[in-house]
């Protein structure tokens, strides 16, 4: 990455978690100095947290406040680390919920300084979040439809960037070839093999795939890789209605690799999701359901289909779909390497912060 940002850098956050270290440490490297404001999660959030290599990282203490539509989070030391650190620039999350931020955005003011806020977007077409995103110098979106929500409460179109929401470095080589090019599966004639990776928890719906894959004519092999407080009651679920369906448990990094390579199509059911990038890396075209906006880039026509959260008809009817066609699902995984590989990735969010950095300091 050659783009730099020759200053000293804050970046708020209110955890961190392990998935977000290689992306700071990418961007610390872009900068004069970086520093990282993050603090705990609560238990019940299950948040594998991390720390940075070569970020500078400070541990906000975290008061959290109620909880569901009425959660507020005070970081008790935002000013003293700002006072420690003195950052030429601050970017923190764009969350009216973080109660601190007003008081650390008085404070770089008073200084002269710059800050930046970094968020998914505006959902709520209010006065309130008008003036909440007025108090930045720019703004950075996860998302095009982020970047439009943003636009629409006025504030000026070329003050926002988009940095696509990324957990993935550039596959300079796709893994399963050793190549740039994305693999060629040779299973598909036998049994096609659908894969889904992920916590196991209610809001991913793997109950619906599993009922999708009962649905089917022709019965696909499943292949659940993760762990989670939903595991029992799918297991009881499967043996009733998809005895075949294989629960690997837990995978993590390398441990990964097997099971992308076997799959021909990746489905994620229910919202949320880190995974689907890395299948992508793998050449897998992908089922997705609709979410805040970050698959909207990601997952186009090209690579893969979104679905409606809680459409059980949808699910199956693009599953059917999708294990119709077997070159169309080849040419729809070469596309998503490309997508992973040229447009969306960590470098190039890294690409789009100094822009946005550079823009304003």
């Amino acid at each position: 990455m050659t783009k730099k940002f020759p200053h000293r850098l804050g970046l708020q956050q209110r955890v961190l978690p392990s998935y977000r270290v290689p992306f700071f440490d990418l961007l610390a490297q872009s900068c004069e100095s970086m520093s990282l404001f993050a603090g705990q999660a609560r238990p019940v959030e299950i948040i594998a947290g991390g720390k940075p290599q070569i970020a500078n990282y400070a541990e906000a203490k975290n008061i959290h406040l109620f909880s569901g539509a009425f959660y507020f989070c005070y970081q008790q030391n935002f000013i003293n680390w700002l006072e420690e650190w003195n950052p030429d620039a601050l970017i923190v999350e764009a969350n009216p919920r973080y109660l601190a931020t007003p008081s650390a955005v008085k404070w770089m003011r008073k200084r002269g300084r710059k800050i930046l806020g970094w968020g998914l977007g505006a959902p709520k077409q209010s006065q309130a979040w008008r003036r909440f995103i007025r108090q930045f110098d720019a703004l950075i979106s996860y998302s095009q439809r982020g970047a439009d929500e943003y636009a629409a409460l006025g504030f000026p179109r070329e003050k926002i960037f988009v940095a696509h929401n990324s957990v993935s470095a550039k596959p300079t080589l796709n893994p399963s070839t050793g190549s740039g090019q994305a693999v060629e599966r040779l299973t598909f004639n036998v049994q096609p093999t659908l894969l889904f990776v992920g916590r196991l928890q209610a809001r991913k719906r793997v109950d619906s795939l599993l009922r999708a894959c009962a649905e089917m004519e022709s019965k696909p092999r499943l292949i659940i890789v993760g762990d989670g407080p939903e595991r029992a009651a799918l297991d009881s679920l499967a043996k009733e209605i998809y005895p075949s369906a294989e629960f690997i448990g837990a995978k993590h990094g390398a441990e990964l690799k097997p099971y992308f390579e076997q799959a021909d199509l990746f489905v994620l059911p229910g919202t949320g999701g880190l995974a689907v990038q890395e299948a992508m890396s793998y050449g897998l075209p992908v089922i997705v359901a609709k979410g805040d906006g970050t698959q909207d880039d990601l997952v186009r026509a090209e690579n893969g289909w979104q679905i409606q959260p809680e459409d059980f008809d949808a699910l199956v009817s693009t599953m059917k779909n999708a294990l119709s066609d077997r070159a169309r699902l080849q040419e729809m995984g070469k596309e998503s390497f490309r997508i992973v590989s040229e447009e969306i990735n960590i470098q190039k969010m890294a690409d789009v912060f100094v822009d946005a950095l550079n823009s304003v300091v």
